[in-house]
């Protein structure tokens, strides 16, 4: 079974930045890591995707804003967010599959992490 263990949640205030990370232990040159987001009461929604060629996504929410890299050798993924606002509070899950391409369809993505909370304090 394929790992994905992200780390970095925690509290912040509007205007802040933060890192989150994401480790996979994918056993396959081409991949895929992303990140989702979901907040109460509202579905989970794409938030960065990376390949193991290095095209990226990102939502529109976002643009701007957060940046995702990957670390190939390590097989993590970061996700960058400068200038949080208090609508990008929710649990961020990182998500990975085997392929290339970076869209957001959570039902491409078979192995998760478990999720992490990110707080934004306006």
């Amino acid at each position: 079974e394929v790992q994905v263990v992200e780390a970095g949640g925690g509290s912040v205030q509007a205007g802040e930045s933060h890192v989150l990370t994401c480790k996979t232990d994918i056993d396959i040159p081409n991949y895929v890591m992303a990140w989702f987001r979901q907040a109460p009461g509202k579905e989970r929604e794409g938030v960065a995707a990376i390949d193991s060629m290095n095209l990226t996504n990102l939502a529109d929410s976002v643009k701007g804003r957060f940046t995702i890299s990957l670390d190939i050798a390590e097989k993590t993924a970061t996700l960058q967010m400068n200038n949080l606002k208090f609508e990008d509070s929710a649990i961020y899950y990182c998500a990975a599959r085997y392929g290339l391409g970076v869209g957001f369809i959570p039902g491409y993505f078979p192995y998760w992490g478990q999720g992490t909370q990110v707080t934004v304090s306006s």
